[in-house]
């Protein structure tokens, strides 16, 4: 009987072991109302970083406000790549609950109206094998972040990944 006590107390350890050691592969869901919904990481066509006539305005992520009641204000958060490449948003941009908006490379006119920000860079900030995106609050918290490879996540290789629907 003793023996028998021994194997399933061993047993009872290698499971909990196994829970604990499952845990951290699982992505961390951040508390924040914008969530990354989505990105153009490989916008279409061959990629041109001209700002006249380049497509860096085809690359684009899209951020929503998953709140059923909080208005968010962009102003202050960041969004990054894993090599640091950023962009702040420096003025105010509100997000309705359920609204969202298109952060694209390139030149152009924000618009609220229009749901979108320019970076007002024309080079590309994400990577077309591979990167991390960071969506970081004004103080530094993560709202949420992704990674991605081409092969394991765009399934359909259209250069657009969907996160949160």
């Amino acid at each position: 009987m003793h023996i028998r006590r021994h194997v399933l107390t061993v047993a009872a350890a290698a499971g909990a072991l196994a829970v604990v050691t499952a845990a951290p592969a699982q992505a961390a869901e951040y508390s924040s109302a914008l969530k990354i919904k989505g990105v153009q990481y490989d916008a279409p066509g061959a990629d041109s970083n001209r700002c006249s006539g380049g497509n860096t305005k085809d690359e684009y992520l899209t951020i929503k406000n998953y709140s059923r009641t909080a208005t968010v204000d962009l102003k202050g958060y960041v969004v990054k790549d894993a090599t640091g490449n950023k962009f702040t948003f420096t003025t105010t941009h509100r997000l309705e609950p359920g609204d969202h908006v298109k952060l694209r490379g390139g030149r152009g006119t924000n618009s609220d109206a229009g749901n979108v920000v320019y970076r007002q860079n024309c080079n590309f900030i994400w990577n077309n094998d591979k990167d991390t995106i960071y969506l970081l609050k004004p103080g530094g918290a993560r709202a949420d972040v992704h990674s991605y490879t081409k092969s394991a996540n765009d399934r359909d290789g259209n250069g657009y990944i969907t996160y949160h629907g």
